[in-house]
């Protein structure tokens, strides 16, 4: 058997009996919100890490999916978890019109534009308060999973954080993969020799919005209420963008790292330094930045070649 093979094995057992190790409610809330940033890393990461483009509007699809859970729980008799399929029907054609626009910009007007498209969304929820309670936000009832336990959504959210990092996988090693990563490097030479860059660009969307949509639809049940201040601001955006960045772009495992680092430290910070939570969080932002430019990924790969040429020189 593989090595990676034995530890992928052995860190889905553990992921499996974390809930059960870590019993406190606050223990399996924070395993929580780690997972939802993973998929929502990782879903960033198929647009801006493998194709390169650097998306600051995320949010919006996010929220998209949140409110229509909150939507279909105040406007109608259906379980709000309905929106795990209404969010990506509804935030689909939205991403494609919004992709099919954007992507006629590069560089840093297309990020531009993300941004305005993640504030024309905000404001939109801010003002439309008939349909969605604008800055008072909406109420979502319970739900058959609400209760007690927080183990249910544990699994629900660990699910949809492995198929998105298997998809990722998946991506990454077939034709998709390959042309996002040629866009990403040289979009113009990509052109060139037949891809078409605007349509594999908008495949890259579609697949990450969806994703997104249904992380939103998933926040929404589990904590029951959404307002635009908590679901659609710039911030969110950003500290999205952060996990992949710190975890590594363009890689599988970059924004499971950089989800598992900064939730967990952020945590950790709020409650030890309350003071100085974010002086120190963003500290450990800058330092990894400046000492490891391509992630954390990149740093391992650095100490495992270096580590791989001095046992070649002692071997010689």
């Amino acid at each position: 058997m593989k090595r990676t093979t034995i530890y992928l094995s052995l860190f889905s057992l553990f992921l499996i009996a974390a809930p059960f190790l870590f019993q406190t409610r606050y223990s399996q809330h924070v395993l929580i919100l780690v997972l939802l940033y993973i998929t929502l890393g990782s879903a960033w990461n198929i647009l801006g890490g493998f194709a390169g483009q650097l998306s600051l509007g995320h949010a919006a699809f996010f929220g998209i999916g949140a409110y229509t859970a909150a939507i279909i729980a105040s406007k109608t008799a259906l379980s709000p978890w309905w929106a795990v399929i209404a969010g990506p029907v509804v935030v689909l054609p939205i991403a494609l019109v919004v992709g099919w626009i954007c992507f006629r910009l590069r560089g840093p007007y297309f990020t531009l534009a993300t941004i305005a498209v993640g504030e024309v969304v905000r404001l939109v929820a801010l003002n439309w308060s008939q349909l969605t309670g604008g800055a008072v936000g909406v109420v979502i009832r319970p739900s058959i999973l609400s209760g007690t336990s927080k183990i249910p959504y544990y699994f629900i959210i660990l699910i949809l954080a492995s198929v998105t990092v298997a998809l990722c996988q998946r991506i990454s090693r077939r034709k998709l993969g390959y042309y996002l990563m040629a866009i990403r490097e040289d979009e113009e030479t990509a052109e060139s020799i037949g891809i078409d860059t605007t349509r594999y660009k908008l495949v890259a969307l579609a697949i990450s919005s969806t994703i997104t949509a249904i992380a939103g639809a998933f926040y929404a049940n589990y904590f029951m209420f959404v307002d635009p201040t908590i679901v659609l601001p710039l911030a969110l955006s950003v500290e999205i963008v952060l996990m992949a960045i710190v975890g590594g772009l363009g890689t599988v495992a970059g924004p499971v790292l950089g989800a598992v680092l900064l939730k967990l430290s952020s945590e950790v910070f709020r409650n030890e330094f309350s003071r100085a939570n974010l002086l120190i969080y963003g500290a450990l932002l800058v330092l990894v930045i400046l000492f490891m430019p391509g992630g954390l990924m990149g740093g391992f790969r650095r100490v495992l070649r270096f580590g791989t040429r001095k046992s070649q020189r002692v071997s010689a």
